[in-house]
């Protein structure tokens, strides 16, 4: 028999951390049919990719996103694939779109995803066909998926589906027995249509959109403690994952997360915690996450942490960005939508007074340094202020302080004015520690939402380069080998999903990578019109020549930079249910 796709010559990764070598990949009906040392017939093929001096390796695995809007009016996620990205997770920090009307979904994503809301509101209102999680599962599988897709059902979609949005974030209402056993059956069914787990958030600076419930936290930040672990009892039994980000400000909000997975006396709960960035607002706590995930092993349980693996460098047009939220001056400006209101506020002089006590105050967990000298600016109208900070901006104005500077500027230019600082992963050092840990998950790139502020779509592209310039340096952090399995057989692995790994057998879900283009332009940033969102320009990374070839389900779907006309056309990807492996 023929195949239908060769890829040859290629220096082949597993996915599961075996050597690699060079192989001849034959492809067919979807699957990886032939791994080959000696070339294979190619008569009648008739997709031949020559990969001589290039990886072949599984498809990349992106565990943390916000596609959940995005992909009902763009399924081909191009931005991933064009990365060698294969397979997608959405529903991310107790967010999904399964339960939740559309107004409803619009205030849960807008604000702290920064997607704009009339854009969640009105993908919902014309995709939304389904009232359950299997008929959302069957909705999906009948768009043109690029990629695969895992997903988590929300803690906040089912809360305030539930509850009403409004009662759902009011300290005072907690779910009645009937709302809460319908909050169980909605996890059950979830999990029995195949999501991988649940997400729920505890984090206090994640708020709403909208006007009626504007600026409360999320949902699940509401619920107490029975709640929880009647819900997190469902997973434990079911064997499924807790994605959760806790109250960084709590030492018991993160304690019980913690030894919630410890699985003495009673299942283990699978929990991936948000996140282990080395933040330059606290360098110390870093370097203790990876001895905690061990001893949680050692307690039977099974901890990891969300890592991005490259600088985590955002962009922020004005004072539109989530790091404010931390802290009650910039909630206070963000709760405002209307810019006359919001500029009225930014000139009140005690305004002024309570921002700068926020920014001076040294101590305390913070996500921000609030460093305004690290703080570049990259666009103004005002050209003589482009490229310095709003701190230099500060003394170059006579001492004004750096606060001031940038309200300053904020006033007068509003979101015209673009800056960007790195909040955390600025030391490779680190960098390069983590990737060794085996209690840290390298994922949490949000593609899909931050659109003007930075997701990180090539984020396993720059871990690679990362890895491959130790190597050749002489001093590598990890082999090469293992890099890749923890981008991709690693994560499968865990979640339980039929991905990340390319073995005779396997489904062809493969990137074609080129090492000599492994290099500086992987940092480079463009904007990219969305046509499905009105042509907002997104801030995205590209770097084309690194991806020679995409193929998903046995189909070439991109490369060089360009999308081959199946994707978003015919479906390539498919919903990856957890259990639905073949048994290794």
């Amino acid at each position: 028999m023929g195949y239908d796709v060769i890829v040859k010559n290629g220096r082949w990764f597993d996915g599961a951390g075996s050597p690699s070598s060079t192989r001849h990949l034959g492809i067919r009906d979807g699957v990886v049919a032939a791994v080959s040392a000696v070339p294979l017939d190619e008569d009648g093929c008739p997709r031949v990719i020559d990969a001589a001096g290039q990886w072949v390796l599984p498809g990349l695995i992106d565990i943390h996103t916000h596609y959940d809007v995005e992909i009902l009016e763009s399924p081909s996620l191009s931005e991933s694939v064009r990365h060698g990205v294969t397979s997608v997770f959405v529903g991310s920090c107790s967010l999904s779109t399964v339960h939740a009307g559309a107004s409803d979904a619009g205030d849960l994503f807008a604000r702290v995803e920064a997607i704009p809301r009339k854009h969640v509101v009105g993908a919902l209102e014309k995709a939304k066909t389904w009232m359950s999680a299997r008929d959302y599962v069957n909705a999906l599988e009948a768009l043109p998926l690029g990629p695969n897709v895992a997903a988590f059902i929300g803690h906040s979609d089912m809360r305030a589906a539930q509850m009403g949005l409004n009662r759902a974030t009011r300290k005072d209402v907690r779910p009645s027995d009937f709302e809460l056993a319908n909050m169980e059956a909605m996890l059950t069914e979830a999990l029995d249509a195949g999501f991988v787990g649940m997400s729920t958030q505890q984090l206090l600076f994640d708020k709403l959109d909208g006007d009626t419930c504007r600026s409360r936290t999320l949902p699940s930040t509401y619920a107490r403690s029975r709640e929880r672990k009647r819900l997190n009892d469902i997973l434990r039994r079911r064997g499924r994952a807790l994605q959760a980000g806790p109250d960084l400000t709590s030492p018991v909000s993160l304690a019980s997360l913690i030894l919630g997975s410890v699985g003495l006396g009673r299942p283990t709960l699978r929990t991936s915690l948000l996140s282990a960035a080395d933040i330059k607002s606290n360098p110390y706590t870093i370097r203790i996450l990876g001895p905690i995930a061990a001893l949680v092993g050692r307690l039977r349980g099974d901890l990891r942490w969300q890592h991005l693996p490259v600088p985590f460098e955002v962009y922020a047009d004005g004072i539109d960005l989530v790091v404010f939220e931390e802290f009650g001056s910039g909630a206070a400006a963000l709760h405002l939508s209307d810019e006359v209101d919001r500029n009225s506020l930014l000139r009140d002089e005690e305004y002024r007074r309570r921002f700068r006590k926020d920014y001076d105050q040294k101590f305390g967990i913070k996500v921000w340094h609030r460093d305004f000298f690290d703080a570049e600016i990259v666009a103004c109208p005002d050209e003589s202020v482009i490229g310095k900070t709003f701190g230099q901006v500060g003394v170059e104005r006579g001492g004004v302080h750096p606060v001031d500077a940038f309200l300053d500027l904020v006033v007068e230019h509003g979101t015209a004015v673009r800056w960007r600082t790195t909040i955390s992963g600025h030391r490779p050092e680190i960098l390069d520690m983590l990737a060794r840990t085996p209690g840290v998950q390298l994922g949490f790139s949000d593609a899909g939402a931050h659109l003007r502020n930075m997701a990180f779509y090539n984020f396993g592209l720059r871990f690679l380069r990362r890895v491959h310039d130790s190597e050749r340096a002489g001093r590598p952090s990890v082999t090469l080998e293992h890099a890749v399995h923890r981008l991709t057989g690693e994560l499968a692995d865990w979640y339980g999903i039929d991905a990340g790994h390319l073995r005779e057998g396997d489904r062809a879900d493969l990137v074609v990578i080129d090492p000599a283009h492994l290099d500086d332009s992987l940092d480079a940033y463009t904007e990219c019109p969305m046509p499905e969102f009105d042509n907002l320009s997104r801030m995205v990374n590209r770097n084309d020549d690194a991806v020679r070839a995409v193929v998903i389900g046995g189909e070439y779907v991109f490369g060089d930079g360009r999308a081959d006309s199946v994707l978003g056309t015919r479906r390539t990807g498919r919903f990856l249910r957890a259990g639905d492996r073949p048994g290794r």
